[in-house]
């Protein structure tokens, strides 16, 4: 993949993180990629942010990789689960 012409703002990444686990702690722990996008945009959009999906989509995932000591792939890598890392908290 190429690197973004821009990088996301840390406090953009940090926000989406907590997002992300949010998602994940209300999903018994972990859940597929998509769902876990989806379900962000619908918080985003209840607090009335605007979303624009496949840009939130990049930067979704651009977050999970950016804080892999909170998230893993509980199926290895290249798999679409995520799900929360065991010491986190």
């Amino acid at each position: 993949m190429s690197q973004m012409a821009h990088k996301t703002p840390k406090q953009v990444l940090e926000s989406l993180a907590h997002d992300i686990a949010t998602v994940l702690k209300s999903m018994g722990g972990s859940a597929h990629q998509n769902m876990v996008v989806d379900c962000v945009a619908a918080m985003k959009r209840q607090r009335g942010e605007a979303v624009n999906p496949p840009d939130l989509r990049q930067k979704i995932i651009e977050t999970f990789e950016y804080y892999r000591d909170w998230f893993v792939r509980p199926f290895g890598e290249g798999s679409q689960r995520w799900a929360l890392a065991s010491d986190f908290g």
